[in-house]
């Protein structure tokens, strides 16, 4: 995920996130152009039937940049449209990503409740009843899935959503409107095809699907922040996002949310989990940055501890472009255990997840977003562990 600050006069263009948001499905799946800061946010594990393992992201954001109605030719630039695109093969040992950006123009990029499609060129997601289709093209590899619900549904939409936080929002800082709207699709069953190298694989696994859309969120003493998710074999899940505050206190802000077999969420404070690196250190021989690519957890109330690490320590996507900073993302291994009892983090099994590490950029009234330099911005983790 990664975080703008925002000019304060374009900001003044925008509502922010407070409680009482109605969430209606279908129309909650596609664009909110009344908040500035939008994103989808879909990761998954995968593999193929000759049991090699694959991890992938495919994000597309949205960036209000103005409102004013008087525009309204093509070129126009409202919002700025910005998707990353990555796979990982974890046996291999290669990771691949790309990125774009661009403008809705004559149909370049948008949200499009009608045609219930969310698209930067040729990369999409699209709504057909229950089903969602990812589908993206690049020169060194590409991916076409279907994703369906796991579980049952418990409203409108293809999977139960889960709406994460207390009172209708995920507050972020103190005050009234730091904070975002965040919808989870927690459990996407995944089969598809990806094609490296003119090499065309079947996969299957499991998807996350993340959807915020927010104007203000972390304030100026909050330093960063850690996210990760959790797909365990009994059909339960566990989302929690740690804020780092520039003094290297944790911010009490921090929070998560445990969604049991049956769809029911339960609202996690800061006091209910610890997240700490496990101390191993990567550095990025493209842009010199450091990432920790081992943590550990704890959530008491829970019963769960655990521990990751990853098998592919380069899965950096150095961006190439002024408008989205370098992060890392990628997958990881999972073991530990629920109530005392081990889980295993076989390979076979298919245990994986994800991680991000961004730097803050400045978003300008000019449409470019310029990094401050803070290589520890963010980090993003989402695993999928085989747990009792």
């Amino acid at each position: 995920m990664l975080l703008f600050a925002l000019v304060p006069g374009a900001v003044a263009q925008y509502q922010t996130a407070v409680p009482g948001y109605r969430y209606e499905f279908p129309r909650d799946h596609f664009n909110h152009e009344d908040y500035q800061t939008e994103w989808w946010y879909t990761t998954g594990n995968l593999a193929a039937a000759d049991g090699r393992h694959y991890g992938y992201e495919l994000t597309f954001f949205r960036q209000g940049v103005d409102r004013d109605t008087s525009k309204k030719e093509p070129w126009d630039m409202q919002d700025l449209y910005l998707a990353h695109l990555a796979l990982s093969d974890l046996d291999g040992g290669k990771f691949y990503h790309t990125e774009r950006t661009n403008r809705a123009g004559p149909g370049l990029a948008g949200i499009d409740e009608q045609q219930k499609r969310i698209w930067n060129g040729n990369w999409e997601i699209r709504l057909n009843g229950e089903e969602e289709i990812l589908n993206a093209v690049d020169g060194n590899f590409s991916l076409s899935f279907s994703l369906r619900s796991g579980k049952p549904p418990v409203i409108h939409g293809a999977e139960p959503p889960v709406f994460h936080g207390a009172d209708g929002v995920s507050q972020k800082a103190a005050g009234a409107g730091q904070a975002s709207h965040y919808v989870s699709f927690t459990r996407l069953l995944t089969t598809g095809t990806i094609v490296i190298a003119g090499k065309s694989l079947e996969v299957r696994g499991t998807s996350w699907m993340d959807h915020e859309f927010f104007t203000h969120s972390m304030d100026a003493g909050q330093a960063g922040w850690d996210w990760l998710s959790v797909q365990l074999e009994d059909n339960t899940e566990l989302m929690l996002y740690q804020f780092r505050r520039k003094n290297g206190s944790t911010d009490p802000f921090s929070s998560g949310t445990y969604v049991d077999a049956e769809g029911r969420s339960v609202h996690l404070t800061a006091g209910d989990f610890r997240l700490v690196p496990a101390g191993e250190i990567w550095t990025s021989d493209v842009t010199g940055a450091k990432y920790p690519v081992a943590w550990s957890m704890e959530i008491p109330k829970l019963g769960l501890k655990l521990a990751a690490t990853t098998r592919l320590k380069a899965q950096e996507l150095a961006g190439g472009s002024k408008i989205a900073p370098s992060y890392w993302e990628g997958a990881i291994l999972i073991e530990g255990t629920r109530g005392g009892a081990l889980g295993g983090r076989d390979s076979d099994r298919g245990d994986a997840g994800w991680c991000e590490r961004a730097r803050r950029g400045v978003f300008r009234d000019d449409g470019v977003c310029a990094g401050d330099g803070d290589r520890e911005i963010g980090r993003r983790w989402s695993f999928k562990a085989g747990m009792p």
